[in-house]
């Protein structure tokens, strides 16, 4: 009885630590040019605070890759209505035209 209770809550723990973690996906983030650098800094923060990570920061173009949640990514989008960025899903696409979803590579 005792091994059966302690099984069940040990899943139950396993169950809601599961369920936390928020999944993240691979994405673009760029900014029109006249974007203040305050701006883009704040992105990277909020996607970091959320458990989010910069994969890569580009130097010509106004943006940045990461791997984040939804959540994160909703919370970028409402920082500023004067300069709003596009964020679109990072793929590849090879030589042949196949697109393969799933992120960036250095």
């Amino acid at each position: 009885m005792k091994l059966s209770l302690l099984t069940y809550l040990l899943f139950c723990l396993f169950g809601l630590t599961v369920i936390a973690v928020a999944p993240q996906k691979a994405v673009i983030v760029t900014y029109p040019d006249d974007t203040p650098d305050s701006v883009l800094n704040q992105a990277k923060k909020e996607i970091k605070k959320a458990g989010g990570i910069i994969t890569h920061e580009y130097k010509l173009i106004r943006g940045f890759a990461a791997q984040a949640s939804t959540r994160a990514l909703e919370a970028v989008q409402a920082l500023s209505s004067q300069y709003l960025p596009l964020i679109e899903e990072d793929s590849i696409v090879s030589i042949d035209g196949d697109l393969i979803r799933g992120g960036h590579t250095n």
